[in-house]
């Protein structure tokens, strides 16, 4: 099977992760009988000193044009005094926009080789920590309105609007529960409609979708109660559908509490098989060409293209086996190094798994 993937390398640590996700990906190819054929297009701080823009219009052609798209990380602090809608964060809201990705799909999970990286205690991790945040990626705070002026006594005023329309609310539920009959049959919907009017909605339209889900346990929650939760009592939790904001800042919560973020792959989808695939982590230009970047995230994030958009599950299969024995062997990049471990450089890490598939 062939399989055309365009490909935003992007900033920081992002074309060093990216090459060995690819050189996993070249090894499933050679091992399963597939051919995946690499379009390199500009998002982000590069795409800004290449062209004046975070996103120019050819990479949102190559991309739609593509079978899947996989990113490596945009920004860095050479961007950060730009006016916001060329930040090379920009590039990345687009794209997601014009690929019309709604549903953000990210795991945490603690791999049993990892336990003693995380920072919670033995006695609430004990019960494990298996659970996907399937997060509103379009709409929100982050694409609502916004506005700063002065007013007439010279008062600096901001202001961002959280919209939701009921379709947006209902079509993410649905990917949330969908994925709930596939794992542990619960779902929590996080808000806070004990004070805001688009948690109100959503929590309505969330109970209209649980009603044509009898087989999966629903549970609301309140987005600051999550936050404790998860470092109170992580397996409680299943699958949690949420808005952009209240998303956003959970998953990196979530996230820490596996180890490392350098360890955690997301998938952004939308009603086809086309999705965008990175790391959750971002650029981190300290260490930018230095070959001390974790990969593992942008090669487990490839694992969940195969699944998601290629519908190649055994190959998915392979990939995160092959990462779990790299781990259980005690290889570590520094991110996740412990005494005892053996520390590989991120070119040294992507080796090894290949290897392994």
């Amino acid at each position: 099977m062939n399989k055309k993937i365009a490909v935003i390398k992007g900033d920081g640590i992002g074309p060093e992760i990216v090459d060995e996700a690819e050189k996993v990906l070249n090894k499933v190819g050679e091992k399963f009988g597939h051919t995946f054929e690499y379009t390199d297009v500009l998002m982000g701080g590069c795409a800004i000193d290449a062209t004046g823009v975070p996103l120019p219009q050819e990479t949102i052609d190559i991309c739609l044009a593509s079978d899947s798209v996989l990113l490596g990380a945009v920004g860095g602090p050479k961007w950060d005094t730009l006016p916001g809608n060329l930040r090379p964060e920009a590039g990345l809201l687009g794209i997601r926009g014009a690929m019309k990705l709604f549903a953000n799909i990210r795991p945490a999970k603690l791999i049993p080789a990892l336990a003693g990286a995380c920072p919670l205690k033995e006695e609430i991790t004990k019960n494990g920590l298996d659970l996907v945040i399937v997060r509103e990626l379009i709409g929100g705070a982050y694409f609502g309105a916004r506005d700063t002026h002065v007013d007439e006594n010279g008062v600096k005023h901001a202001s961002d609007s959280m919209a939701y329309a009921d379709y947006e609310i209902e079509r993410i539920c649905r990917v949330a529960f969908d994925m709930a009959r596939k794992r542990g049959k619960k779902v929590h919907s996080v808000d806070k409609a004990n004070v805001l009017d688009s948690s109100r909605l959503w929590r309505e339209v969330a109970h209209k979708v649980a009603e044509e889900y009898p087989d999966v346990e629903f549970q609301d929650i309140l987005v600051d109660n999550t936050a404790m939760q998860l470092v109170h009592n992580p397996a409680q939790f299943d699958v949690m559908v949420t808005e952009n904001l209240f998303g956003d800042i959970l998953s990196d919560e979530a996230s820490m509490i596996t180890g490392s973020l350098g360890m955690i792959p997301s998938a952004s989808l939308g009603e086809g098989t086309l999705g965008l695939y990175e790391p959750i982590h971002g650029s981190a230009p300290d260490i930018a060409g230095q070959n001390k970047a974790n990969p593992l995230a942008t090669i487990l994030s490839v694992a969940m293209m195969l699944r998601y958009s290629f519908d190649m599950g055994e190959e998915a299969d392979a990939i995160e086996k092959a990462v779990d024995e790299v781990l259980a062997e005690g290889y570590r990049t520094g991110d996740i190094m412990s005494e005892g471990m053996k520390c590989v450089s991120c070119s040294e890490m992507g080796d090894l798994v290949a290897q392994k598939i």
